[in-house]
């Protein structure tokens, strides 16, 4: 149970997976939420007058597993094409039920009502028109503009009731309504609020079936106000919807499948969630066995270890604020998150074996450069690196060995190279290094008091802290609590290990076991290692070394706690997009990929455009047929350019606010 510090329950429990209990909702013959299992589904990207090419892309994401398909409805008459696509489909023996994606054209809602299984509206824009305006409402004018939207609402609320069709209320972070914006601003609370005003609305009209979804780019702000939305569920007495969980706009490729198990995995983990899509500007069937590796976690959930429970949560889920702990050389306080790399399985020879982890030698000026995604420091176990190591990175070693090596002035400077103890080697009370050590730590080990006892005597320790538990994230969440709870501010880092499974599991694993913790400002960086692989060739060793250190880099900056890379907010791409996205994304990305830190938001259509982008610096927008809108921030700076050259003004516009760097000038 959660305390006093947040009394609202978002969670049945913070250390053993109980599904939250979610009223079942009909969507067609395909049962949502209750005891049904967490269900899969996607949206097609063709045009929605293309009925053949809809029907062939509908079929795909079946046979791929999406129980539900979604298809954009943007005016009157894709949502009339519906019906045909619909026929079409059951001609074929695909019986999946049918969704009808709906913004800002309420008459399209109310035609697709009738004509498939699902209706999803977003209550930022279904009856009002974003100006980016602040308006200071008084009671009676807020209270006026509820009355409006009622009116508008209610229509599409007695057709649903009608025909039996149910409706997703899914707000988007970035298309909050004026309205909403000037009340509660751009937060959490703001999302929720924004989908409480419809749903109050159809809990007055006795109408139920209801999906839920807090949707945002920032995986912060989206697990915030799907906790928050239970919360207030519960404080006012509505029933217990199911949720839609997603991360819009996640982009594509390995930063795609990380920001979604980030964001997903982390609610999951909080046994939310009846209904997972994952939004990768890849082809829909693509995003299908994502979400399933996803569900299948929570869907099958065996293995779990007991862990004794929380008694005192010292968290506040609805903000994030990161674990108070003391600095230590580069680790801890208000240091970035750290990212140890595991090489104490990999012969180290030259230089170039360290290449995979970004630390890349340049023979001819003979001098080190360290990759925005190289690794800080390098565990050697045992097999101290027989080179001088790049300046800025910092090598650790088991302490047997360190302490063999620590009067070795050449290439193992005690300065630069630290120390990894166990519990027994640290209880023997050891000369240590003056300014860092690490300690290796389980999670059962956070719950001795005779171990926290001692870490309290070595203020100068990093605990590297692990657990053999099956699912790592509630497990450490837990041993958290408790380093919490006794006052003990050692920095921690999440030590995670697997055992060979492929690639994309491991980074959707690592993803939401470490991811989980980072949201709720748990950790002070990662290590994820090898002792479990089987390999021994080195080839293989560096290859798989290379996977964890930029899974290591994307878990970090998917959960906004350390930026390392650009960021690409692209969407998925539906019937509304107007230029090639999976191509143009690339294109963009070749041309900026370099830009550290930077946020480039890249948007098919209008519908995503300003709104859908809201964390972007940059944004590039389809607004017709060759016709590009460039956005600085929220706001236009080119209406209408031409296609063709859309990327050089682009990277004009960065280049004007100084936040431009040639990549030749990036050494390779």
């Amino acid at each position: 149970m959660l305390t006093e510090l947040n009394p609202a329950v978002y969670a049945n429990s913070l250390t053993e997976y109980k599904r939250r209990l979610s009223r079942e909702v009909m969507i067609g013959d395909l049962p949502m939420g209750g005891l049904n299992p967490i269900r899969i589904q996607s949206m097609t990207t063709v045009d929605t007058m293309d009925t053949a090419g809809s029907i062939a892309q509908c079929l795909r994401m079946a046979e791929a597993g999406s129980e539900y398909i979604r298809i954009t409805a943007p005016s009157m008459k894709e949502a009339a094409n519906l019906e045909n696509i619909r026929k079409g489909l059951r001609a074929a023996g695909c019986n999946a039920p049918l969704i009808a994606d709906i913004h800002f054209t309420p008459n399209a809602a109310e035609l697709a009502a009738r004509l498939v299984e699902k209706v999803r509206i977003n209550p930022g824009n279904y009856a009002d028109r974003k100006r980016f305006e602040v308006i200071d409402y008084t009671e009676t004018g807020y209270q006026a503009e509820l009355d409006r939207i009622r009116d508008r609402f209610v229509p599409l609320v007695k057709i649903c009731k009608e025909y039996g069709t149910a409706m997703r209320i899914g707000t988007n972070h970035g298309s909050l309504s004026d309205r909403i914006l000037s009340r509660y601003g751009d937060t959490p609370l703001g999302m929720v609020e924004s989908a409480l005003e419809f749903l109050r609305i159809c809990e007055d009209m006795n109408y139920y079936d209801i999906v839920i979804s807090m949707k945002a780019s920032n995986t912060q702000v989206m697990v915030q106000a799907y906790r928050m939305l239970i919360q207030k569920l519960e404080a006012e007495g509505l029933q217990p919807y199911p949720l839609h969980l997603g991360v819009t706009e996640a982009g594509d490729g390995e930063d795609g499948r990380i920001k979604s198990a980030v964001g997903i995995g982390t609610l999951l983990e909080d046994g939310l969630g009846d209904t997972i899509r994952v939004s990768l500007t890849e082809e829909p069937e693509y995003e299908v066995p994502v979400a399933k590796a996803l569900a299948d976690r929570y869907n099958h959930r065996t293995g779990h270890t007991p862990v004794a429970p929380v008694l005192h949560y010292p968290i506040d889920p609805f903000q994030h604020h990161r674990r108070v702990t003391h600095e230590m050389q580069n680790i801890g306080g208000k240091q970035v998150p750290r990212v140890i790399a595991d090489i104490s399985r990999l012969p180290l020879e030259s230089y170039a074996d360290l290449k995979a982890l970004g630390h890349h030698y340049l023979p001819e000026p003979d001098k080190w450069h360290m990759a925005d995604t190289g690794a800080d420091y390098l565990y050697t176990g045992s097999n101290p690196a027989p080179f001088m190591l790049a300046a800025g990175s910092r090598q650790v070693q088991d302490f047997a060995a360190w302490q063999a090596n620590r009067e070795n002035s050449g290439v193992n400077k005690a300065a630069y190279t630290h120390p990894l103890l166990t519990i027994a080697e640290l209880a023997a009370k050891p000369d240590l290094h003056p300014d860092l050590n690490f300690l290796k730590l389980s999670d059962t080990d956070a719950l001795n008091p005779e171990t926290t006892t001692l870490i309290k005597q070595f203020p100068n320790l990093v605990l590297l802290m692990g657990t053999e538990n099956t699912h790592a994230m509630p497990a450490l969440r837990r041993a958290f609590m408790e380093l919490m709870n006794l006052g003990i501010e050692n920095p921690v880092i999440i030590h995670l290990q697997y055992p060979a499974i492929d690639e994309d599991s491991l980074r959707l694993s690592a993803a939401t076991d470490a991811g989980g913790l980072l949201i709720d400002g748990l950790g002070d960086g990662i290590m994820i290692g090898t002792a479990l692989l089987p390999q021994t060739d080195k080839a293989a060793l560096s290859e798989t070394q290379k996977v964890y250190n930029s899974a290591a880099f994307g878990i970090l900056q998917a959960a906004r706690t350390r930026m390392s890379k650009t960021e690409y907010i692209s969407c998925p791409s539906c019937g509304r997009t107007l230029f090639d996205l999976q191509e143009t994304t690339a294109l963009i990305r070749s041309r900026t990929d370099h830009l550290k830190g930077i946020k480039i938001g890249i948007m098919g259509c209008i519908v995503n455009g300003p709104g859908e982008m809201a964390d972007a610096d940059y944004g590039y927008v389809g607004v017709g047929k060759g016709k590009i809108a460039l956005y600085r921030g929220q706001n236009v700076v080119k209406k209408s350019v031409p296609q063709v050259n859309a990327v050089d003004e682009l990277i004009d516009i960065i280049r004007e606010d100084g936040n431009w760097i040639e990549a030749g000038q990036q050494p390779v």
